[in-house]
């Protein structure tokens, strides 16, 4: 099981980074199942326990109750303030964060979920007299792109027509559709709708990372994209054809990418295709307190995506979460910014709209009754303060401005740190963008 570092070597290692650590109050050490939950001996700091009281206090003027409010501060070596912390509340997309560590931990971040494209007859002139098989392997984020440069690998291999049917097997999704039905009737969409306009595109995927399509002539008004014309119809199918020929392997996107798409823009579906292929939501409970070491009492899930009053987290789970995968992509070169938003960083997805400290790290969550916020920020005096606020009310976006006020506030107070840390800076690596032709491995000679 992964263990708490030290705040011995915290402070080391957040010393390297920028960030300067005091040293620590003396602090008990409390086990649960061989964790060492390290509290102060010491009372919290008075300055920090009056703004949160006053934020408490801020609630309670728009009639909110404060006993239902729950606020946790934490650095890796103290903990500063549990309101609720280790009640399990609904705690909305924070879910998310369980998701993502369930994934991380079942596959590892290289994962890429394979497609894989056959026929059951000949390709002669141009057309597939037969079938042509779309075998999922449980990709959450095939989208439009996918399919039009899917298509484009097709035509390389001499398919320009398909006689017979387009026959669904096994976890194919697109568009974020779990029903293979819907899935493969999008897919045929994207195959044979010619000229299909840049605006669905845009309606469809709203905001996503870079996608590269073949290009159009700047006055045209359409994109012109490859086509695989089918004449059947769409069949889902238990199993493929006795005797097929593999002509495709679609390959997704890492994992660490697919994590990074439904985190910044809390994509429910993505997180439930996800939960399900690892298990269900019975086994991202157990995955996750097992791993991030917290009673299982504090999870209490029915999916994967945090849809429903029903899905609680502690926060202290969710503290716990963050940090265990803050230890666990560290070895491996990567870090928190690199699964989820930075405020100051980008402003895309759930960052929108909010005003939080410059180099903070997080995940939102929100119902009709929710408004939820979680993550790091990285200051000067506490080194990164783990927090956790998860507010019961439905004046949604004043709640949410007030947890940005009240993270700014700790942040003045502890100093801000310029520039972010590099242990919680997004790394640079070459962007990854759907519609990559490169992702499409021919399995098959083609034709002459």
């Amino acid at each position: 099981m992964l263990q708490l570092v030290s705040s011995g070597f915290v402070g080391m290692w957040l010393n390297a980074a920028g960030v300067s650590v005091p040293p620590a109050a003396p602090a008990q050490a409390v086990t649960w199942q061989g964790m060492s939950w390290l509290t102060p001996a010491t009372p919290v700091e008075p300055t920090v326990e009056t703004k949160i009281a006053q934020y408490l206090q801020t609630l309670k003027t728009q009639g909110l109750d404060p006993q239902q409010q729950a606020v946790w501060l934490r650095t890796d070596s103290n903990l500063l303030i549990d309101r609720n912390g280790t009640i399990p509340v609904s705690a909305a997309s924070l879910t998310k964060t369980a998701t993502s560590l369930a994934a991380i931990t079942t596959w590892g971040l290289d994962k890429r979920f394979e497609t894989i494209v056959s026929a059951n007859g000949k390709i002669e002139g141009g057309t597939l007299t037969g079938d042509l098989i779309v075998r999922g392997g449980g990709d959450p984020l095939f989208v439009w792109e996918d399919a039009i440069a899917l298509a484009q690998s097709l035509n390389k291999l001499g398919i320009n027509h398909v006689s017979g049917n387009l026959i669904v097997v096994d976890k194919f999704h697109m568009n974020y559709k779990a029903d293979p039905q819907k899935a493969g009737e999008l897919l045929k969409q994207a195959f044979t709708g010619i000229n299909l306009p840049p605006a669905l595109l845009a309606t469809e995927l709203k905001d996503v990372n870079i996608v590269k399509l073949p290009t159009a002539p700047t006055d045209s008004k359409t994109t012109k994209l490859p086509q695989v014309k089918i004449a059947g119809k769409v069949i889902v199918s238990s199993e493929p054809p006795a005797v097929i020929t593999p002509l495709i392997r679609h390959q997704s996107l890492p994992l660490v990418d697919i994590v990074r798409q439904m985190n910044i823009y809390s994509n429910n579906e993505i997180a439930q295709i996800l939960a399900d292929s690892v298990g269900g939501a019975e086994q991202v409970m157990k995955i996750v307190s097992t791993t991030a070491n917290f009673p299982p009492a504090e999870i209490q899930l029915i999916n994967g995506s945090g849809l429903g009053v029903q899905n609680r987290l502690s926060p202290r789970a969710v503290s716990q979460i963050f940090r265990t995968l803050h230890q666990t992509l560290q070895p491996l070169n990567l870090n928190l910014a690199d699964i989820f938003p930075v405020a100051g960083a980008e402003y895309i997805g759930t960052l929108k709209d909010r005003n939080l400290p410059v180099g903070t790290t997080i995940k939102t969550g929100t119902l009709n009754e929710v408004s939820a916020l979680a993550g790091v920020l990285p200051t000067r005096d506490r080194g990164l303060v783990w927090f956790v606020i998860v507010n019961k009310g439905t004046q949604i976006a004043k709640l949410r401005q007030q947890q940005d006020t009240l993270l700014q506030s700790l942040q003045t107070e502890w100093g801000r740190v310029t520039p972010t840390p590099l242990v919680v800076t997004k790394h640079d690596r070459a962007p990854a963008y759907f519609g990559d032709p490169d992702r499409n491995i021919a399995i098959a000679p083609t034709s002459r």
